[in-house]
């Protein structure tokens, strides 16, 4: 294919290149590609994890291998049609942020994943017991009890290069301003553990110390 981008990062993506047994082809499709996962109906061998392997790296997707991921792709509607709407059911201090963090006028802008994560999480935990969507929560719940029981966590599942660590700092200056705004919401906390899985890594991450020099909140 002459040219493989067909989508600003700093937009949501309305396109995407098709994909099937044989591969990524050049036939573009005009619509945001949806989330699936990768499933084995029968256990694999070593040798079934290297052509598996293999397959992802031709970008082949055989059906057996894919299926939607029904969850992501309903809060993805859901999230599109509410910045629609212009962020409703929310504090002041979040839509200040949201408005912030797109500001055209921002030197360094942010990509469109950064902000889509930030407000999966604003909706999930300002709006979406509210707007009556109690089915985002309870699945949310299910698959922690499933997973973890006793310690309720939400992933951000992003690529390499999408800009984790800025969303982190995000994350941290949501909950921190709003605290200090809303000091009795229970919604929002200003204690936080950043866990990492060696020193290169945790050092990686001091810009996430408001006092490094280098800090993402300046």
């Amino acid at each position: 294919m002459k040219n493989p981008i067909i989508n600003s990062p700093y937009k949501e993506p309305i396109r995407h290149f098709k994909a099937d047994e044989r591969g990524i082809s050049d036939e573009v499709l005009d619509f945001r590609r949806p989330s699936t996962r990768y499933v084995s109906a029968m256990p694999r061998t070593r040798k079934k994890d290297r052509q598996l392997a293999m397959n992802l790296a031709e970008g082949a997707f055989s059906a057996e291998m894919q299926e939607d991921n029904e969850f992501i792709n309903k809060v993805r509607f859901i999230i599109s049609e509410w910045r629609k709407k212009e962020y409703p059911g929310i504090t002041k201090t979040s839509r200040d942020l949201l408005y912030y963090w797109q500001d055209e006028s921002r030197e360094n802008k942010l990509f469109f994943c950064q902000i889509e994560a930030m407000e999966t999480l604003i909706y999930i935990n300002e709006v979406a017991e509210k707007a009556g969507e109690t089915w985002v929560l309870n699945d949310i719940r299910k698959a922690n009890n499933e997973a973890n029981p006793g310690l309720y966590r939400l992933a951000f599942k992003m690529a390499t290069g999408s800009g984790k660590t800025v969303v982190m700092a995000m994350m941290i200056a949501y909950h921190t301003l709003n605290k200090a705004r809303y000091p009795q919401d229970t919604r929002f906390t200003d204690a936080f553990a950043i866990i990492t899985p060696g020193i290169t890594i945790r050092d990686r991450l001091n810009v996430l110390r408001p006092n490094d020099p280098q800090n993402y909140y300046d």
